[in-house]
């Protein structure tokens, strides 16, 4: 049960006595902003929200919370659409906003080292003003967190090129439940002294501890980048399309595919214009990063030519100008806003194999149109390493969103598929975690999770 926040609370006081008043809020109309992520769980506000400066701080109050038996959501940017930062009855909301320092960026060694509140765009043009790179990129990017990327994994729009945020972890703080600081900041890319811890902590969503620093890894930053927004006859052009990209060109960083309903539905909300004279049953939308703005730009025309003649592509456009870019990423961008039209809505973000893709979108999309033949249900995304999205609503009840997620997620199980292939598992997956992972690695998860958490205070109910 919740104290009563109207009477002296021990736990409250043991709080403030290390974070200081300011810290530890109880006004409602503030923690009426941490109720909830992006997702549709239901919005909880809590009955205090921390904010700790230092990652000495958030130590000491999951030492504080596992002492008095109070378990704790941690929150990050609450860009999640999985529902791990929303809030349960009688939580206490920890976020991390006011671990926002870039503490260093190496300009010789290539890394940056960051706290875990800093916000992903705030990075990218950090790094870049030191003639860095930071490719990690999301739609959430102007609020999302860095530490909560690491959190979930994040992939973003540029997987095929560099990667998930797995691969762009070298090092980690993490402060554990029982109040220890573990510090692994590695600052190397080869270090082969035993097991590498700092792997379960990322794409754990918080559940075993709350990563409070890290360092990443930076890349080479591009000069430019080249877009063309491709009319493809079929989803077999596609995939062949992609496997002719990346082995022609190797500045490939994006290559997203939007089917001709994500298309129309992306126009209408944003009252785009069509990009082409006729419609198409598959887009693609490609962008390749070099040093070379003339080379670059000769070389994706030249291979789009070529995909041309050979009947891959039946037309294209390829920006000649950073606007020009910035239109044709309009259609793909309008996601945010088509998840705010189609509320209700069941979103998924599933990984589906490359061969099994087009049969997996044609069933599911028939059995969604028969069930809910008045919502909608688009398909697109990252097809190059296998990320698919479905958007389907708006919808009448919880019971018709069980009945999508039910079908959709059996359907991945059914090709060998992932149910979360970026946003996790959070409370609104977990209860279909059984169709992407077996019954011994998720007792194997849950042993883990007994080992670092016993009292079950961090994060309690999301993944398990």
């Amino acid at each position: 049960m919740t104290p009563n926040i109207n009477q002296p609370d021990p736990f409250v006081a043991a709080l403030t006595t290390v974070l200081g008043d300011a810290s530890v809020v109880r006004d409602a109309s503030v923690a009426s902003a941490h109720a909830g992520d992006w997702s549709e769980a239901a919005r909880c506000t809590p009955g205090i929200v921390v904010f700790p400066r230092t990652p000495q701080q958030v130590a000491v109050t999951l030492e504080i919370c596992g002492r008095f038996r109070r378990r704790v959501v941690v929150q990050g940017g609450l860009t999640g659409l999985a529902g791990g930062a929303t809030p349960r009855e009688g939580e206490v909301a920890l976020s991390l906003s006011k671990l926002d320092t870039i503490e260093e960026i190496d300009t010789i060694g290539g890394t940056a080292t960051v706290q875990a509140g800093v916000i992903l765009e705030e990075l990218q043009r950090h790094v870049e003003e030191e003639g860095w790179y930071f490719p990690l990129d999301l739609g959430a990017r102007g609020s999302c967190q860095i530490g909560g990327n690491a959190a979930v994994n994040a992939g973003g729009n540029r997987v095929i090129r560099f990667g998930t945020m797995r691969d762009m972890v070298l090092g980690l703080e993490v402060a554990l439940p029982d109040g220890r600081l573990l510090s692994m900041l590695n600052r190397v890319t080869k270090n082969t002294t035993g097991v590498d811890l700092k792997h379960l902590f990322i794409g754990s969503e918080g559940t075993l501890g709350v990563i409070t620093r890290l360092v990443i890894k930076l890349s080479p930053q591009p000069a430019n980048a080249c877009t063309a927004l491709c009319e493809l006859p079929s989803f077999d052009a596609a995939t062949r399309l992609v496997r002719d990209a990346r082995a022609r060109l190797p500045g490939l960083s994006a290559f997203e595919v939007m089917w001709d309903d994500f298309m129309v539905a992306a126009r209408e909300i944003q009252t785009l214009r069509p990009a082409f004279d006729a419609p198409a049953p598959v887009y693609a939308l490609m962008e390749t990063l070099g040093t070379d703005e003339a080379g670059e730009r000769q070389q994706l025309e030249a291979f789009l030519a070529d995909a041309f003649d050979r009947g891959l592509v039946a037309d294209a456009i390829v920006a000649q100008s950073m606007d020009d870019a910035q239109r044709l990423w309009a259609y793909r961008e309008t996601v945010g806003e088509l998840l705010s039209h189609l509320k209700p809505h069941a979103a998924f973000d599933v990984g589906v194999p490359m061969a099994a893709m087009e049969r997996f979108v044609d069933s599911t999309r028939k059995a969604l149109t028969q069930q809910f033949p008045h919502q909608r249900h688009l398909f697109f995304g990252h097809i190059g390493d296998g990320n698919l999205h479905v958007l389907s609503g708006p919808h009448d009840s919880a019971e018709d969103l069980h009945r999508v997620e039910d079908l959709v997620y059996r359907a991945v199980a059914d090709v060998g598929g992932s149910i979360s292939a970026e946003h996790g598992i959070g409370v609104v997956k977990r209860d279909f975690l059984h169709h992407s992972r077996s019954a011994d690695e998720i007792a194997l998860m849950q042993e883990i999770k007994n080992l670092l958490d016993p009292a079950g205070v961090l994060n309690a109910g999301r993944i398990l």
